[in-house]
């Protein structure tokens, strides 16, 4: 790297950040920690000018998944000890978080919550109204049921976390340029080549794009979509109120959609109301920065009316400023990191939805792990930038989602909650004709999917109703459920995501990236994983070969993106073949269940026995004047197909079954029973059950891997270095005998009394008439099946634990008696 001196720009570097936040200083610190020396960091005004000078602080912890949970118990830890390190005062304060529940509903979510911190090994406390008035004196509390606490919560002061960040940076090595503006960036052969700023070129390797709520924009320069927009978010900041002492906790009172910091002997009130403002709706205005927008007070007073039946203390404070600043939101209310999968070596690490400063330790962790090792530390699949799709690519459609969950933030998180806005956007073919018949739909990627349907003739209603009990869609499951295993069921899966790999080298880059053995004959059906260097599940789908030169890949309808793009970064250079996508192209109908046989012969002339059909095979059959490819498998445990076939012909071949089905007691059914359907026979899920954390080894999934063969696979290193070390963590499915208990997944597994794990799953059995969970039991030694189930197990269920029976082995298998508890 060439030598500089003063304000003079490098010509090259190995990595360059754009953005000076605390995202962006945090990855500059982290990468030169990794050795990444020829970082350059460039902010086209001042360190923390864009949102990170008025972000108002708080750092909590907890999240619905493991995995983000550490990354943020990772940011307090770093600001523990940062001052020591820089010299640099960072204003973190470990004064603990309290969070309130003001009814019934509310508790029981609070109640579920600390059980889900009690998984992930913090110490959530739950407290009496008293007791939580003994932490927050000032407050009211006469209608609070209960509250729970987090005393390894705090806050911290912004800018001077980022300023030390930035200093540690520099102190490792990294370079830092203030008044740097990037004008653009320049690629070559889908690559990153080099960044163009106001001061001169730099030819670099990487471009990590923290550009906060500019950073959309920029990205969409070079063909990358970043789903974010910018929205008001406002807080005010009191004089010193009395008994306001600097060791008080944070406090969210979701009930009322507020949250409240100790600042300077006076308090910061802010909220999230349930109808946000959006800002720069026509673009970010030039020179915008270090700037805030007008106050709103009119638009603030509905969380004022709130926080003074709270705080009555605040009635009466004097107000130093109402800070309004926008700030970067994204559809689902989670943070956007990783490669983008659109451009090689373009990162980012964007869209912190308010919690950037809890997020930002970690965030910057994980992005700079992710560039030094072209992977993350571990799995992120919740804020991985792959999760987002083509109705992403709409900045309307983003924003009107974006709306919603800003508006949802502090509103009950129910179990099994759709998303309002933005529908329909992706329709089957079916769509008008389910819905005529009952479907109720949910969203998924911006695809419509029933879920289940509504018997209309009997007065039901198409519509969730939402609880923490058995909600009301649990009858109309139920029927479904039998159906599938007493008659047939017919799904809607036309929203999974389907691919062509197609060329000379087919078989030879697909048996490299997946798992198990792709070399069949053409007509085969191969159940597989693909794996990280680690042996972890990157994808989990099905592959059909077609023919010499083709596979035809089906995978999860939420995975399109991540799988198109770990297959396609995963073709071994100089192979010749290429990767298509055919999702819109195919709709897909599931017909499954004992009678599924019967039904299909009635209407094809093309033979279904087993003999001239078997598991695990795709032919192409004719019905209703349509070529359709059947391919014999299953995800709910029962004889069945599906049947891929142009969107075209949906309709009509559907009619065609429903027709013929009737007399065998055919029913529509939703991806509501296909989930029970599924924890019955022990199929795993990836994203809950599986994933890049996990290996098929420790899922159970050793049959699914070419083992045996001498062919050479991704993570086959790591798969014979496991199988001869031995498992750390096993999973397992668990029931519990009492019908009251509501299994919903990161309930706590204790075994002989101790900690060991968390369900990544969990649901009803409606064969069984028992709540099922599946989970990984961990141990810091080696462990096997006889470890597994000599042990006595609880799970705890919302705070308290229940008794419950371990398995190893499928619940419910059709060829075979159930097992008992």
């Amino acid at each position: 790297m060439t030598e500089t001196t003063g304000n003079e720009i490098p010509d090259t570097a190995r990595a360059v950040i754009i953005g000076g936040g605390i995202i962006g200083c945090s990855t500059a610190y982290h990468l030169a920690k990794l050795g990444w020396k020829d970082t350059v960091l460039l902010e086209r005004n001042k360190l923390t000018s864009g949102t990170t000078f008025h972000a108002a602080g708080l750092v909590g912890q907890l999240r619905s998944n493991a995995n983000i949970t550490e990354l943020l118990g990772y940011s307090v830890d770093l600001y523990k000890k940062l001052e020591a390190e820089t010299g640099l005062a960072t204003g973190w304060k470990m004064n603990g978080g309290l969070r309130l529940a003001c009814n019934q509903e509310r508790w029981t979510e609070v109640r579920r919550q600390a059980t889900t911190a009690h998984s992930f090994g913090l110490d959530m406390q739950l407290l009496t109204p008293s007791e939580a008035l003994d932490l927050w004196p000032l407050m009211n509390i006469d209608d609070v049921i209960g509250a729970a606490f987090l005393p390894t919560d705090g806050q911290a002061n912004p800018s001077d976390i980022t300023q030390a960040l930035a200093r540690g940076a520099r102190m490792a090595g990294a370079q830092i340029f203030e008044d740097s503006r990037v004008s653009s960036i320049e690629t070559e052969k889908g690559r990153i080549k080099a960044v163009i700023t106001d001061k001169g070129r730099i030819e670099c390797e990487m471009v990590i794009c923290c550009a906060g709520q500019w950073t959309r924009q920029l990205a969409a320069t070079v063909g990358v979509n970043v789903p974010l927009v910018s929205i008001e978010h406002q807080y005010m900041i009191t004089e010193a109120i009395e008994g306001v002492e600097p060791d008080l906790p944070t406090l969210r009172d979701p009930d009322r959609l507020t949250y409240y910091k100790e600042e300077v002997g006076g308090l910061v009130m802010g909220g999230y109301e349930r109808n946000p403002i959006p800002w720069a709706i026509d673009g970010i205005p030039q020179g915008f920065h270090y700037c805030l927008l007008d106050s709103n007070f009119d638009h603030f007073e509905q969380l004022m009316a709130l926080s003074f039946e709270r705080v009555p203390a605040l009635q009466s404070a004097g107000l130093k400023q109402l800070t309004n600043g926008p700030e970067s939101f994204t559809p689902d209310g989670n943070f956007i990191l990783g490669e983008a999968p659109e451009l090689r070596n373009f990162f980012v690490g964007a869209g912190f939805n308010a919690f950037g400063i809890a997020s930002g330790g970690g965030a910057g962790m994980a992005l700079a792990e992710w560039v030094d090792k072209g992977e993350p530390p571990f799995d992120l699949w919740p804020v991985d930038i792959r999760r987002f799709g083509r109705p992403h690519f709409d900045t309307d459609w983003v924003r009107t989602r974006t709306l919603e969950a800003y508006g949802k933030h502090y509103t009950m998180t129910w179990p099994y909650e759709e998303n309002e806005t933005g529908r329909p956007c992706r329709k089957s073919p079916l769509y008008e004709l389910l819905k005529q018949q009952g479907a109720c739909f949910g969203e998924k990627l911006g695809w419509e999917r029933p879920n289940w349907f509504a018997d209309l003739t009997a007065g039901e209603i198409a519509k969730d109703s939402y609880s923490f009990g058995r909600q009301n869609w649990f009858q109309a499951v139920a029927r479904e459920h039998k159906a599938a295993r007493e008659a047939a069921v017919i799904f809607d899966q036309s929203s999974f995501a389907k691919f062509s790999l197609k060329g000379p080298d087919a078989e030879k880059a697909l048996n490299w990236i997946a798992a198990n053995d792709v070399g069949k004959p053409v007509g085969s059906v191969i159940y597989t994983q693909m794996l990280n260097h680690r042996g972890g599940i990157e994808c989990d789908l099905t592959v059909a070969r077609i023919a010499r030169d083709e596979y035809y890949i089906v995978t999860g309808t939420g995975f399109a993106t991540h799988d198109f793009d770990w297959i396609n970064r995963n073709i071994p250079e100089g192979l010749n073949v290429q990767l298509f996508d055919l999702t819109s192209a195919h709709a897909v109908l599931s017909i499954m269940g004992p009678n599924a046989r019967k039904i299909l012969q009635s209407v094809t002339r093309n033979d279904l026995s087993n003999q001239a059909f078997g598991f695990a095979q795709m032919k192409t059959i004719g019905i209703g004047g349509c070529p359709v490819n059947a391919i014999r498998l299953t995800y709910v445990g029962e004889l069945g197909w599906e049947l891929h076939l142009p969107v075209e012909f949906a309709t009509q071949v559907y009619q065609t079954i429903m027709q013929a089905g009737e007399v065998y007691g055919l029913h529509n059914a939703g991806y509501r029973a296909i989930e029970s359907l599924r924890l019955e026979k022990g199929y795993r899920a990836w994203g809950s059950d599986i994933g890049p954390d996990h290996t098929p080894l420790e899922a159970g999934l050793e049959w699914a891997l070419k083992m045996k063969s001498d062919i050479e696979f991704k993570g086959r290193p790591a798969m014979l270095d496991q199988k001869k070390s031995g498992l750390k963590k096993i999973l397992a499915g668990f029931t519990v005998d009492d019908d009251d208990v509501i299994l919903l997944g990161r309930e706590t597994i204790y075994r002989n009394g101790k900690r060991v794990g968390w369900l990544s799953s969990g649901g009803y059995g409606y064969t069984l008439g028992l709540s099922i969970g599946y989970g990984y039991v961990r141990h810091d030694q080696v462990i096997d099946a006889d470890y597994i189930m000599s042990g006595d197990y609880e799970l705890e269920v919302a705070g308290q634990r229940v008794n419950a029976h371990v398995h190893l082995k499928p619940l419910f298998d059709p060829g075979m008696q159930r097992i008992k508890s």
